[in-house]
C-alpha cells in the first residue's frame, strides 16, 4: 500500500485563516495542491493573506465574521460557488485572552463561547450539505487545554474548547450516515508569538519556557508540526477515523515523569 497525502483537486474552506495556525493550516493545504477559501472578519486581512501566499486561482477569499450567525451561511455559499464543491472544512479559530475567573463577565464569556464554539457548530452546519455530496470531513482545532488543566485565566478558554472536543464526537456520530467524518485535533503549545495581548499580562514568554521544561520532549510544538496533524486527519488515508481526538502535545496529557 502506498501512503499518500495529497490534496490536489480538493476545495478545502479554513477558518480564521488570515493568521496564526489558521494561515498556517491554509497554506499547508495549499501547498499540498489545494484550492483554499481565506476566511477573516476583515476583508482587507483577507486580501492581505491571498497575495503574501502567492495569489492564483486556488485561493479564495471568503471575508465574514463568523462569531455572527446572520454572516456564516452567507460566507460560506460565496466560498462553495467560488471553488464548485467543498471537500474538507477546518474550524481553526484559537480565541481567547487569558482572563481571571473574579474578572470574567457575561460578555467576555459569550464573546470566547461565541469565537471558538458557535461559529464552529454553525459554519459545520452551513457546510454539512456540501459536505455530504463529497463525502467530505471536518476538522475542529480545539487544545490540550480542552483536556486538562492549563495556566491561570484559561478557565473559559479551556471551558470552549472542551466543549469542542465532545461536540465533533456527536457530530461524527450523527454525521456519519451521510459520510461525513468529524475529528477534532488538540494542540500543545506552539512555537509562536502571543495570539493575544492578554497573554502578555501572565508573562508568555515564561509560561512557555515552563510548559517546555513540563514535556517529556522538553521543547513545545511548530506550526509544520501542527499542520500536517490537521493534513493526516483530512486526509483519505484516514478514511476510517472519525470522532477521534487527536492529540500533539509533546506528552503533557500523559503526565510529568519525576525522577
Amino acid at each position: 500500500m502506498k501512503i499518500q497525502i495529497d490534496y490536489h483537486g480538493k476545495r478545502v474552506f479554513v477558518t480564521d485563516s488570515a493568521s496564526g495556525l489558521g494561515r498556517s493550516i491554509a497554506e499547508g493545504f495549499h501547498e499540498s495542491g489545494a484550492t483554499v477559501a481565506i476566511n477573516d472578519p476583515s476583508t482587507d486581512r483577507v486580501l492581505k493573506t491571498i497575495q503574501e501566499m502567492g495569489d492564483g486561482a486556488r485561493l479564495i477569499a471568503a471575508p465574514g465574521d463568523l462569531t455572527q450567525c446572520t454572516q456564516i451561511r452567507p460566507t460560506v455559499e460565496r466560498a462553495v460557488a467560488a471553488m464548485t464543491q467543498l471537500d474538507v472544512l477546518v474550524c481553526s479559530t484559537v480565541r481567547g485572552d487569558l482572563c481571571p475567573v473574579d474578572k470574567v463577565t457575561a460578555d467576555y464569556w459569550q464573546g470566547v463561547l461565541a469565537a471558538n464554539v458557535k461559529s464552529a457548530f454553525f459554519t459545520a452546519q452551513a457546510c454539512a450539505p456540501e459536505l455530504k455530496k463529497t463525502r467530505g470531513c471536518i476538522v475542529n482545532v480545539a487544545s490540550v487545554i480542552g483536556l486538562l488543566g492549563g495556566p491561570p485565566g484559561s478557565v473559559v478558554y479551556s471551558t470552549a474548547k472542551g466543549t469542542m472536543i465532545h461536540m465533533s464526537r456527536m457530530m461524527a456520530l450523527e454525521l456519519a450516515q451521510d459520510g461525513i467524518r468529524v475529528n477534532s485535533f488538540c494542540p500543545g503549545w506552539i512555537d509562536a508569538p502571543a495570539p493575544r495581548t492578554g497573554m502578555d499580562a501572565f508573562g508568555y514568554g515564561a509560561l512557555r519556557e515552563y510548559i517546555a521544561s513540563r514535556s517529556p520532549l522538553g521543547r513545545i510544538a511548530t506550526s509544520d508540526e501542527c499542520v500536517a496533524a490537521v493534513l493526516y486527519l483530512a486526509a483519505s488515508v484516514a478514511s476510517y477515523t472519525t470522532g477521534a481526538t487527536l492529540i500533539a502535545d509533546g506528552g503533557l496529557t500523559s503526565g510529568h515523569y519525576i525522577p
